[in-house]
């Protein structure tokens, strides 16, 4: 009697060793694969404050819980599981997406630095009124608008992530898309309110009356410097988002074409990361990451340029920018 228990209890010790590695070889993968959606990461970040604008201070924490519930419905209901059959059903289509999704980013990142150096204004031809929208429905356009540009940078995220997985189970796969959809959803948009709200602290902060332990002066000069400076760190953010999704979008291609047996690009940029690694090897690594980003992202803008005028002329007209 004694010894079936022994086995029993060693069985459960063994399964509960499996299931604890299970779930660090998950957080380790969900890890990786997230970190590889970077790019995306950034200027969905950078992208998600312009959606609260107009608004009163009351309303903006609960557009973008909004935002953050559609996000969550849109990797975990719809992305996941066709995921999921695509990894199932045609694998091989999943690099052919994810390169397409790459020239995206590269064209949507080329044509904001062609903005910023060649901005166009939007010619109004009529269409726009003074026609009053009642506050709630003007509200809902926002966030539908705010979730279908989510949809995109989520496909995005989610084909990446299953580019990264190796082979594995389904369940495996199911979970680490779903750690790394739930994580990167809330991480972005906890980021995004504490952004959204920042220069509404400092003017609180800048209103601090007394000394407040002494530290009323300087507590006012910290607030009076956030509310001076977060417009320049929303610009800063853009930029900083734009030469991710540039940098991206090439480094997706560039792992593409090797994919396909097209590797001299990518080993050139190795050969040219390994040169300027050695040459500086006290920080060997960084140099070597910043070659290799600063190639992909040459790639990614001279392909997204290339992009522009095929994108206009399908369409007719200039792309708005977002």
């Amino acid at each position: 009697m004694s010894s079936g228990l022994l086995a029993l209890l060693d069985d459960v010790a063994s399964i509960a060793k499996v299931a604890a590695a299970s779930i660090d070889d998950v957080a380790a993968q969900a890890t990786k694969a997230g970190a590889k959606a970077a790019g995306v990461v950034i200027d969905d970040a950078a992208v998600t404050p312009r959606y609260v604008v107009g608004f009163t201070a009351q309303r903006e924490l609960p557009i973008i819980a909004k935002i953050t519930i559609g996000s969550l419905r849109n990797k975990l209901i719809f992305l996941l599981p066709a995921a999921l059959l695509l990894g199932w059903l045609a694998p091989w289509a999943i690099t052919p997406l994810l390169m397409i999704g790459g020239i995206y980013l590269c064209f949507e990142g080329a044509e904001k630095v062609l903005e910023t150096f060649f901005p166009h204004a939007e010619a109004d031809n009529g269409t726009k009124t003074n026609t009053a929208v009642e506050p709630a429905t003007f509200e809902n356009e926002k966030v539908q608008s705010a979730i279908r540009t989510d949809f995109i940078l989520s496909a995005e995220i989610m084909a990446i992530t299953l580019a990264a997985i190796p082979s594995s189970s389904v369940a495996t796969q199911a979970a680490i898309l779903a750690v790394v959809g739930i994580g990167i959803t809330l991480g972005v948009y906890g980021v995004v309110a504490i952004i959204v709200k920042a220069d509404d602290f400092g003017l609180a902060l800048a209103r601090t009356k007394g000394r407040f332990l002494g530290l009323g002066t300087a507590l006012r000069a910290f607030g009076r410097g956030v509310v001076t400076g977060m417009p320049y760190f929303l610009k800063a953010l853009a930029a900083v988002g734009t030469a991710a999704m540039i940098w991206v979008g090439g480094g997706i291609l560039v792992h593409g074409l090797e994919t396909f047996g097209y590797g001299t690009l990518a080993h050139l940029i190795e050969a040219l990361a390994e040169k300027a690694a050695h040459s500086v090897p006290m920080a060997g690594e960084l140099v070597a990451f910043l070659v290799s980003a600063a190639a992909a992202g040459l790639i990614g803008l001279a392909v997204g340029l290339l992009t522009i005028p095929v994108v206009q002329k399908i369409v007719g007209k200039p792309h708005a920018t977002a």
